[in-house]
């Protein structure tokens, strides 16, 4: 199984019943065989431009892990759903998590060094 993010932008009139809209996008994801390693509502942003008629939208982020035919499952009932005007699935990249985590090391280092 290979780990993807998943931002989906909510419709802005749900936002007081947002977990309507969550539990279908987590029941679409175990659905498919995945697996949300976390989550995340990060609110009501402005757009930077018009979608859907809407200047506003909920953010809600996702982690997780899919097997390999489960991202075209997703895409292809996110694009009908009503509930949201935008998303985006990508798969997560290890050689990024790599590199943040060596330059987490060189910072604690250098930190180490400032404090001796």
């Amino acid at each position: 199984m290979r780990e993807y993010e998943l931002t989906v932008l909510v419709h802005p009139d749900l936002e007081m019943h947002l977990e309507t809209a969550t539990d279908k996008v987590k029941a679409l994801i175990e659905a498919n065989g995945g697996k949300i390693v976390k989550e995340a509502n990060e609110g009501k942003k402005r757009l930077a431009y018009t979608i859907k008629g809407q200047d506003f939208a909920v953010y809600y982020y996702y982690e997780l892990e899919l097997p390999a035919e489960a991202p075209a499952k997703i895409s292809s009932v996110l694009n009908i759903t009503d509930e949201a005007i935008r998303y985006l699935l990508v798969a997560k990249d290890p050689r990024r998590e790599k590199m943040a985590a060596k330059r987490q090391e060189r910072k604690a280092q250098e930190e180490t060094k400032e404090e001796e």
